[in-house]
């Protein structure tokens, strides 16, 4: 019983260290998930501005309406490009949190292989124990009845 108790502990807290990187795994995954989305929802805004210059460039464009447009898309890179950074930082924070998590992972399964060992081992201590009290009493009974049968 008192080898149990340290590992009970152990074990107790390797999940409750797995259950937050579980968690922080979930939190990395949703803050990536959102500067990827950002980094689409900005790019697509692009795309659909710069579709828009094109149209209007048919039907001809003033000069200053025209480095409006520049001025805007020049912005709107600049965004991207931070977006991209953030998208970028959000991987690298995603991906040391899984490897934190799969180590904890691995602690917690070695934990729990301990455990089963000894409860494997405690298992045959207890089986020994009573094939022994087994053979106890059957060598008893074996001996009370021959001497019963010598005294007759």
């Amino acid at each position: 019983m008192a080898t149990r108790l340290p590992l009970a502990t152990l074990i107790e807290l390797a999940q409750n260290k797995t259950d937050e990187a579980t968690r922080r795994l979930g939190q990395l995954q949703a803050a990536r998930t959102s500067a990827a989305d950002k980094l689409e929802m900005l790019q697509r805004y692009r795309q659909e501005y710069l579709d828009q210059l094109q149209v209007r460039m048919v039907a001809g464009v003033p000069a200053a309406q025209m480095r409006n447009f520049n001025h805007f898309i020049s912005t709107l890179d600049s965004a991207i490009e931070q977006q991209r950074a953030i998208t970028a930082q959000a991987d690298t924070r995603l991906a040391t949190g899984r490897g934190d998590w799969q180590s904890s992972q691995r602690r917690l399964n070695s934990f729990d292989t301990l455990a089963g060992r000894v409860r494997l081992q405690e298992i045959a201590v207890q089986h020994k124990r009573e094939q022994r009290d087994s053979d106890e009493r059957s060598a008893r009974q074996f001996f009370q009845l021959r001497a019963g049968l010598q005294g007759h």
